[in-house]
């Protein structure tokens, strides 16, 4: 009688040794590609459970995708970044959070929950890269599960596709470690990170370490990222003035210019029985995060009903200069990056 094989068989036949670690005593390794920086003894996963220590070499995931898509830019959301464009999305399986709330837990908690049930496409970087090419998309991103802990993959895909001058970029909770943002930054350009808080318990339960994401998000605008900010406002979890107003002072901090995306909860998950976030909600987190000094404030999951809160205004002469309807571009006034009235560069990836 053959054997039936798992999908973590399936997914451990598909590996390469990473380069993201380092051998310890004893067939130990340690981990870095995430913040977690697991020691994996022989025979164990680390808390992403796709990467496994065996006979004392790290494996890693490689050779599959869990989901290739064309999606506006707009969706990631990279609102600062070839406006109108579609990038190229591509995700695996796995992830190093447990969020009650994930809206791609089929694939980020495959490993972890039977009511997952996401299937490999096995496939290289080339077949990836062509259909970039062939789509004429100016960005592959990585996406739908947990980026950083199959960076050797991501790494492999963009590093070719960058050849053709296609931008890579992540979408990520930005759990990183300075080796892993070392490591991926000849090859990424542009990095969108959840900051899903403010409060470090809270945040332990979704499985992460509030300190080591902004750590990460000071490192990547320090290595020259081009970095978007999204916070899912949780209606009882993260959602009081104090919070919000921590979060965008904290980024104001960093830069200004960085992009704060204010997004809609809705029941997902293991969350169904919270309320879904309101207009007024964003609204009045959109009002905090200008209070804070940041120049770009945005709102979305909430298409067409958040006001002016989707489009982009100069913030010098308060000019319109990327007018939006959800994930659509109905007027783009950018000249070269800058404001057509005032001539005030504007901070992003334009061309």
């Amino acid at each position: 009688m053959a054997e039936i094989l798992t999908l973590k068989d399936i997914l451990q036949e598909h590996t390469a040794e990473g380069e993201l670690y380092r051998k310890l005593e004893n067939d130990w390794v340690l981990c870095y590609a995430c913040g977690h920086r697991c020691k994996i003894k022989p025979g164990r996963d680390g808390i992403c459970r796709v990467r496994f220590n065996k006979g004392g070499k790290l494996f890693v995931p490689s050779g599959y995708a869990s989901g290739i898509q064309l999606d506006p830019i707009e969706k990631k959301p990279f609102f600062h970044a070839f406006p109108g464009a579609n990038a190229l999305s591509f995700g695996m399986l796995g992830c190093d959070y447990h969020c009650s709330y994930c809206q791609n837990w089929l694939t980020s908690q495959v490993l972890r929950d039977p009511s997952a049930n996401a299937v490999p496409e096995f496939v290289g970087p080339e077949k990836i890269v062509e259909l970039a090419l062939v789509y004429k998309s100016p960005v592959l991103v990585s996406t739908y599960n947990e980026p950083l802990i199959t960076s050797e993959w991501a790494v492999d895909i963009l590093k070719l596709a960058k050849a053709y001058g296609i931008h890579g970029a992540y979408v990520s909770n930005g759990n990183a470690t300075p080796e892993v943002i070392e490591f991926i930054r000849p090859y990424v350009d542009l990095y969108k990170v959840d900051l899903k808080g403010f409060d470090s318990k809270k945040y332990r339960q979704l499985g992460g370490r509030l300190d080591v994401v902004l750590d990460a998000i000071r490192l990547l605008k320090e290595k020259g990222f081009w970095v978007e900010i999204v916070t899912l406002v949780v209606p009882g979890f993260n959602d009081s003035d104090g919070e919000l107003k921590d979060i965008a002072n904290f980024i104001a901090s960093v830069s200004p210019e960085i992009p704060w995306h204010v997004t809609a909860f809705h029941q997902d998950y293991k969350m169904i029985e919270r309320s879904s976030t309101t207009v007024r909600v964003l609204q009045n987190a959109a009002a905090i995060g200008r209070e804070a000094g940041l120049e770009f404030v945005y709102a979305g999951n909430l298409p067409g009903l958040v006001e002016n809160l989707e489009n982009t205004y100069c913030p010098n002469c308060r000019a319109l200069l990327v007018e939006r309807d959800g994930f659509r571009v109905l007027r783009n006034n950018l000249v070269d990056g800058t404001c057509p009235n005032c001539a005030r560069r504007i901070p992003g990836v334009w061309r």
